[in-house]
């Protein structure tokens, strides 16, 4: 059962990020990092501090002798928490600074490896708030980025397709209706034959569903409504094609795309003041993407963006007062001891209800507040004009973080120990410091049950999938009743990276706070980065689908600010700790005073420390240097080769080894930097290989361990490569209405690599699949279904077609508005019953609308019990095109 431990943990550094991304492998040595952390400071404080703690003899009871108010004030061991203290201080930023070094290598080496240098994202910049000049003139916006190296390849100005936008989202969702429609006539057609068959007699077609034109209820004459919404769709469709025709009648607006023909241009620019004017060309975007950008948000005015900014601020401190109101006041609820303190309360907790109230209905509307903040805090973020999804998530990680640290830290675990504070405080107001030391230390039980109860049931959780195996048979029973949304429920899980990280940070807030104060949090929070690791390996290795978060990293620098932050609020616990417990002295003395100014060091040399971090390393984790991308020019080998990640020394400093014994041997030993860097010194792992040469030697995986992390031999390319793609042949289960999936059949799809290509020019793999296969514009006599043998997965990542058959106008395609980038076609994914009475009415559907309208049923069917079965591999939408109907060119002419 536990078999699949030592198999994921025997996977190679660079394996996993050729499987995975770069942000994942970084969130995974964030997860591990934080588990070395926890493991060191449990050994060091429980043969330290937890000692002294239980023999020091202040009169505790309970679980606080376990806790740092069991030591007297005027004892000189408090000496022994400040010290150890200093030395966690110290251990965490190691750490930190060690885990920055191999990230700062790694991103260089993401952001040169010809996987992603060679798309055209990677030299590829959005530019918003273009002044009116620019915006209307190719040449002159071309001639003002042509001054960075290797020039402009080809500029874009985004167009104000409203109108079209409009029609496009009407015909999508006659469509949807319309193939609704067809499913269920198909599955009612074959119950109705089936149940004729078995009474044997004559087979009557069912009613055709009708509807009316008009949208306001009971006004106009009813129509049949496959005759009506074919036809619509077929005129929608003309208007689609007549309006994308041509899009020079859309209005320019105030966004551009630049392609420059060299990627460290790209990141020049997006560093460079690019105008004279006050908030003019402020915003640009580097690693651009179609699918990623938010086309509503390209073209706002730059004031009005600003404006939005502060709204959206001041919207979310609102939402701060709102939670905190609401999570206090829910959290008092829970605890009776508390309310019974109140005089006008103290009789209601002996009611039955109040009982059974306090204790499932405010864990219950808290779990629902909090599932709904993310989503309010994106809206906000959308709303505040940001152009990407990407920077919405990116951004989402730190708010959402403060909302964790302010409701979740603050407010919901302290509530206790802070309504006990202020209740005995108001008698006697000079005792609130010196009660402190007493009431926080209170706070560590709820600290070890929220811990201990994430670390299991969490970690439990993401392993069994329990919700979304539960809503992969629900869904399709109760809401996907087309092939469609039948398949489109069994899309790989996605990992929520914007409320993940943030939980795992406060995770470690929890238990670094508390790690002088209750030491015995350190084992509970290793116990939790432990299991959490293991199973985070797994579901990104063979599990989750993650093509949708390629930042390059980009959230690791968000995780290291995070933990900063819960370095920072425990060296604010210690000084006030030390203060809180220098008032309950009856005479200040010398030794007191010193225990307040070693904490007041410690936070002074974090500080320092937070400086060098942001003056050494966030300045090169954005962009790509220009001595890198130099070094990689004059040896491209570099950035195809594994780096050494905790060197000082230049990039290639070992990359010109013809000799392969000793090239191989240089892999293994950058291996081992990678694994164990961050744990011991560069110079032990020196050691320890002169003294052990034989681990130097290339291990050789195993059939097993190759087809599983690889598939078949591939080249080494760097590749962010979602593996719960993989699925079997089509086969019908007996028990739901979804084509089964078998895991051991996954190795039979081979992971995704990359087509060969020249290496001195863009490749036009930056484009996703989405924007590539399915929204590309087509020539409706072309519209053809691809047979098996040429049609891949539909959950494959790789486009073998766009190399092929790129034209010169393709960027102005991909990178236009998605309303221009519309097919004039349509597909309609129905089934066909299994007596052929549907044929009529689906050439019918084609003739109303024109041939518009192409009714597809390959990789549909209808079981025995009238259930519509989906093949989930198939993609409708994969066609053939012959010749796109945009006029491409005609989107980058001047004016």
């Amino acid at each position: 059962m536990l078999a699949w431990i030592p198999a994921v943990l025997k996977v190679d550094e660079d394996k996993i990020i050729k499987r995975v991304g770069l942000d994942t492998y970084m969130f995974l040595r964030y997860m591990r990092s934080m588990f070395v952390i926890f493991v060191v400071l449990s050994f060091l404080s429980l043969v330290t501090i937890l000692p002294v703690n239980i023999t020091g003899g202040a009169g505790a009871t309970e679980l606080n002798v376990l806790t740092i108010a069991n030591v007297p004030s005027e004892s000189t061991k408090l000496w022994v928490h400040i010290v150890f203290f200093m030395l966690f201080v110290a251990w965490v930023l190691r750490n930190i600074f060690v885990e920055l070094q191999v990230y700062t290598r790694l991103r260089i080496w993401w952001l040169t490896n010809p996987s992603h240098a060679q798309k055209i994202g990677s030299s590829t910049i959005m530019v918003s708030s273009l002044p009116q000049a620019l915006a209307d003139s190719d040449k002159k916006l071309e001639s003002t980025f042509d001054m960075f190296p290797g020039g402009v390849r080809q500029v874009i100005v985004n167009r104000n397709c409203s109108d079209l936008e409009e029609i496009v989202d009407e015909r999508d969702k006659l469509a949807a209706k319309l193939e609704k429609l067809l499913t269920s006539y198909a599955a009612t057609s074959e119950k109705l034959h089936k149940k004729a068959a078995k009474k044997n007699s004559t087979y009557k077609a069912p009613k055709r569903p009708m509807m009316r034109e008009s949208k306001v209820p009971f006004k106009g004459p009813k129509l049949d409504a496959f005759e009506f919404l074919a036809s619509k769709i077929g005129e929608l469709n003309r208007r689609i094609s007549e309006l994308g025709g041509d899009p020079t009648q859309f209005k320019r607006q105030s966004s551009a795309f630049v392609f420059f023909n060299k990627q460290v241009a790209a990141h020049m620019a997006a560093q460079t003041v690019l105008d004279y004017k006050p908030f003019s060309m402020n915003l640009v975007s580097l690693d651009v993407s179609p699918d990623d950008i938010i086309w509503s948000n390209l073209n706002l005015n730059p004031y009005d963006r600003r404006i939005r900014s502060y709204i959206s601020m001041a919207a979310t401190v609102g939402l701060v007062i709102v939670w905190s109101i609401m999570t206090a006041a829910l959290t008092a609820l829970v605890s009776v001891k508390n309310l019974s303190k109140i005089p006008a309360l103290k009789n209601m907790s002996d009611s039955k209800f109040f009982g059974i109230f306090t204790g499932i209905v405010p864990a219950i509307v808290l779990a629902v507040v909090m599932a709904l903040l993310p989503i309010v805090l994106r809206l906000l973020l959308r709303l505040e004009g940001t152009p990407r999804v990407s920077e919405v998530n990116l951004r989402l990680l730190n708010r959402y973080f403060f909302f964790q640290v302010w409701n979740v830290y603050l407010i919901t675990i302290f509530t206790s120990s802070i309504f006990s504070i202020a209740t005995d405080g108001l008698l006697n107001p000079e005792s609130i410091i010196s009660m402190i030391p007493e009431k926080v230390p209170g706070s560590a039980t709820p600290i070890l049950t929220y811990i201990l109860l994430l670390a299991f049931t969490g970690a439990a959780k993401e392993l069994l999938q329990i919700v979304r195996l539960a809503l992969r048979y629900i869904l399709p029973l109760l809401f996907a009743k087309t092939p469609r949304k039948i398949s489109a429920a069994e899309t790989p899980a996605e990992f929520d990276w914007a409320t993940s990280i943030p939980t795992h940070s406060l995770i470690f807030l929890m238990g670094f706070s508390y790690s002088f104060i209750a030491p015995i949090v350190n084992c509970f929070a290793a116990v939790y980065f432990g299991l959490f690791y293991l199973v985070y390996r797994y579901q990104f290795l063979y599990v989750y689908n993650d093509a949708n978060w390629v930042t390059g990293g980009l959230s690791f620098p968000k995780s290291i600010k995070q933990t900063m932050v819960g370095v920072y609020i425990s060296e604010v616990y210690m000084l006030l700790m030390m203060v809180a417990k220098l008032a309950k002295l009856d005479h200040i003395n010398a030794n007191a005073i010193l225990r307040i100014i070693f904490p007041a060091i410690i936070l002074l040399l974090t500080i320092f420390a937070h400086i060098y971090i942001n003056d050494a390393y966030m300045p090169i984790i954005n962009y790509l240097p220009i001595r890198g991308a130099v070094e990689i020019e004059e040896n491209p080998r570099i950035a195809t080769t594994f780096p050494d990640v905790t060197g000082n020394g230049d990039l290639g400093a070992d990359e010109l080894e013809t000799d392969s014994i000793k090239a191989a041997e240089n892999k293994v030993r950058r291996m081992l930097y990678a694994t164990y860097g961050s744990l011991v010194p560069k110079q032990l792992i020196d050691y320890v290989l002169t003294k052990v040469p034989r681990l130097l030697s290339p291990r050789s995986p195993t059939p097993d361990e190759e087809q599983s992390v690889n598939g078949p031999a591939h080249d080494s390319a760097l590749v962010s490569m979602p593996t719960a793609h993989h699925y079997t042949e089509v086969r019908p289960s007996n028990d739901t209405n979804i084509i089964s999936i078998d895991p051991h059949a996954q190795s039979l799809y081979p992971p995704m690599i990359n087509e060969p290509q020249d290496m001195g020019a863009p490749s036009m793999q930056s484009i996703s699949s989405t924007t590539e296969l399915r929204n590309r514009r087509t020539n409706p006599t072309a519209l053809s279904v691809r047979s098996t043998e040429q049609r891949q997965s539909r959950y494959s990542m790789i486009d073998t077609n766009l190399l092929a058959s790129v034209g010169e106008n393709a960027l102005a395609e991909a990178f236009s508005n998605p309303a221009l980038r519309a097919s004039p076609n349509v597909c309609i994914w129905a089934p066909l019953d299994n007596f052929g009475l549907c044929n009529e009415l689906h050439k019918d559907v084609e003739k109303w609308a024109q041939g518009s309208i192409r009714v597809v049923t390959e990789g549909t069917s209808i079981d025995e019990k009238g259930h519509v079965r989906a093949d989930v591999e198939f993609d409708p939408d994969d066609t053939d095109f012959v010749k796109p109907a945009i006029r491409a060119d005609s989107l980058h002419k001047s004016g």
